[in-house]
């Protein structure tokens, strides 16, 4: 069993307010988690994807009536944003008689902006946390475990893909993939094909890190310009992507302004590319942007909410593949390698000298950590989420 660090926060946060939402995509831990801290604290279960448990929750009033004192756990709440409006009245009953902690935790499985929109009449009385796949800082003992690394790196950093042995962890993420197409977003997108969808998901992978070129992927499955754009959206509300704005900020410089699309998990990705093994995978002309997607992931991982991330590129060239934003006086300009290889292009350079970071760091695969010229860290993606977490 893998200790998940949002584990002591998702308490922090029942113990301080009434109900609290922990989003994620399939498979990830959520339920886990929450079994977990069933067993801390008096609760009961409801998953909402059972009709039983469904029908359950269609009274929500007297289902917490009956369970007074205790945790209601409700895994897929999306499948039912009606019952948001109910329990804000229970809320506000149970605050008036002293019970401001630990009522509700909703688990689901979109985004939490998405949430928000349905859970909108809760506003002051929940708190919203993601549960984002393993990543290094859970995983890894060191920086020196690269094997480790290149585990999670190649199977990706959903619990049952990654403590699977390699034959059979390429085969979940395969049956993943499927039962998403197949089921998942049928029953919460539009209906789409799942061969269309599969085609697109798959042409995501090989872009992986790229501004989405919208006319060469409609034109490739023969759909509009405006369609593939929903698809996007799709899959970034189901955490299966995500999108990396620009830095955009007072500069003036011709900027690129479309935002990167990353796949969040490094294995779906591998999955869909058909990449089996790590030497597959080394020698694949995605392993750069795969290892810059994972790097990227494993940050953002760890970041709060108050620090944004950003790329940033001109149309001649100067580029940072990761801007963290800390608020006005801090800002850090990240360059990810992959391998040995650290020498650092023009382009970085120039950058900046127009942006000016405070930080300078570049981020590589091995397990050592040390200075470079020009106030530049060279750092293992281990030991620069170390420092991280310190800085925050």
């Amino acid at each position: 069993m893998i200790e998940r660090r949002v584990k002591k926060e998702l308490r922090e946060r029942l113990a301080t307010n009434a109900s609290v939402a922990l989003m994620g995509s399939r498979q990830v831990g959520k339920t886990t988690l929450a079994l977990e801290l069933a067993k801390e604290i008096p609760s009961v279960y409801l998953d909402l994807e059972r009709n039983i448990d469904l029908q359950k929750v269609q009274d929500i009033e007297a289902f917490h009536t009956v369970n007074k004192g205790k945790l209601i756990i409700l895994d897929e709440v999306q499948r039912a944003p009606e019952i948001f409006a109910p329990i804000r009245g229970i809320i506000d009953l149970e605050r008036r008689n002293g019970n401001k902690s630990a009522l509700f935790l909703f688990l689901g499985s979109a985004s939490i902006e998405l949430l928000k929109q349905s859970s909108e009449t809760l506003a002051g009385r929940i708190s919203y946390m993601e549960l984002s796949p393993i990543d290094v800082s859970e995983y890894l003992g060191s920086s020196e475990e690269l094997l480790k690394q290149n585990e999670l790196w190649l199977k990706g950093g959903f619990p049952e893909s990654l403590l699977a042995p390699d034959s059979q962890s390429l085969q979940w993420r395969r049956d993943f993939i499927r039962t998403y197409l197949e089921r998942d977003i049928p029953q919460l997108g539009p209906r789409i094909p799942s061969n269309t969808l599969e085609r697109f998901w798959t042409m995501l992978a090989h872009n992986q890190g790229s501004t989405v070129n919208a006319s060469k992927f409609a034109s490739n499955i023969d759909v509009s310009n405006p369609t593939i754009a929903r698809y996007i959206d799709l899959f970034v509300d189901l955490l299966l992507i995500r999108k990396i704005p620009p830095y955009i900020q007072n500069i003036k410089k011709r900027l690129v302004k479309s935002p990167r699309v990353y796949m969040r998990d490094s294995g779906i990705t591998h999955a869909l590319l058909n990449i089996g093994t790590i030497n597959d995978l080394l020698g694949h002309p995605i392993v750069g942007k795969s290892w810059e997607g994972f790097v990227i992931e494993n940050i953002l991982a760890v970041l709060p909410q108050h620090v944004n991330a950003f790329y940033y590129r001109t149309v001649n060239g100067a580029e940072i593949d990761l801007i963290l934003e800390f608020g006005l006086n801090e800002l850090w300009a990240i360059e990810i390698k992959k391998g040995s290889q650290l020498s650092l292009a023009r382009g970085f350079y120039a950058a900046c000298d127009t942006l000016q970071p405070t930080k300078k760091f570049v981020i590589h695969s091995n397990s050592d950590s040390f200075p470079m010229k020009d106030d530049i860290t060279s750092c293992s993606l281990f030991d620069f989420i170390g420092l991280l977490k310190s800085q925050l």
